[in-house]
């Protein structure tokens, strides 16, 4: 192999590191725990529900790599401060952080028969709860080990609805703009008071198909794709939903030596969504 590129593979060289990954149970993020795996990383598989993080950390160790599950509720601090205990103790340092957990509910989503003006309070709250408070303190609890650490690097979950906010979905879009503000403000906090060796950046991810959003892109009874769907496709060059490998590329780089100087940016991963307005 030639020197270019044996560069290029160092570059991109992320063996040894320890990850977090918060909603590591579910279809996007348990992907992410088993490409990281693949490439040397120890990884931490946080979620409420432990018997998903449970079942994809032993799916990594039959593939000989590192892994375990830790239980957590990332809308409670107590609870992000057990997890850090645990991951501290089980590999003594984080260096990368991912906050996948969020997602949106039914209950708070606009629809013909369900209108912006009756969405409940409650249901905002939790959306709004779910994506930005459960990226906050996870920053806050592991973010402080890097701190100390000196180095580390954090990667949020923005979403597309955070660019070009979506018909339909209120809460989930005003959610996923606040974590791409929160990225921005991060980056710039950890650099200037704790270290430039810390950075911290986010993915938007387009249209994948994951439990949250399903029941608006296909339909129940049948699979077939809704009429939000349809427009979906319609307005993706690429002509397809995303599906969760199509998001690793970016991880590892933003990650990586590679991106040593990518530092408070939001990444689309949309198959060109961002690109076409229709005509």
């Amino acid at each position: 192999m030639g020197g270019i590129e044996m560069g290029k593979q160092s570059m991109f060289d992320i063996s040894g590191k320890t990850a977090v990954i918060t909603g590591g149970g579910g279809i996007l993020c348990s992907e992410m725990a088993r490409a990281l795996a693949r490439e040397g990383v120890r990884v931490a598989i946080l979620d409420l529900n432990e018997a998903a993080a449970r079942k994809v950390a032993d799916g990594i160790r039959q593939e000989g790599g590192q892994a375990e599950a830790v239980p957590v509720n990332v809308l409670e601090r107590r609870s992000v401060e057990a997890a850090r205990e645990a991951v501290m103790g089980m590999f003594g340092r984080v260096d990368i952080l991912i906050n996948g957990a969020g997602g949106n509910k039914k209950e708070a989503t606009a629809e013909k028969d369900f209108l912006f003006f009756d969405i409940p309070p409650e249901a905002l709250k939790f959306v709004f709860d779910l994506n930005l408070l459960g990226t906050i303190l996870p920053s806050q609890v592991f973010g402080e080990v890097q701190a100390k650490q000196g180095t580390g690097n954090i990667i949020n979950i923005s979403s597309m609805a955070a660019m070009r906010p979506l018909t339909k979905t209120v809460a989930y879009s005003a959610a996923k703009a606040a974590i791409s503000n929160f990225t921005q403000w991060l980056a710039v906090y950890l650099g200037q008071n704790y270290s430039p060796n810390i950075r911290v950046n986010a993915i938007a991810p387009g249209f994948f198909i994951t439990e949250q959003n399903r029941f608006l892109l296909t339909e129940q009874e049948t699979g077939n794709l809704t009429p939000r769907g349809v427009s979906v496709i319609e307005h993706t060059p690429m002509r397809r939903f995303g599906v969760p490998q199509d998001l690793i590329g970016t991880i590892i780089w933003l990650i990586s030596d590679a991106a040593a100087f990518v530092n408070g940016i939001v990444v689309p991963v949309d198959g060109g969504f961002s690109a076409f307005w229709g005509v």
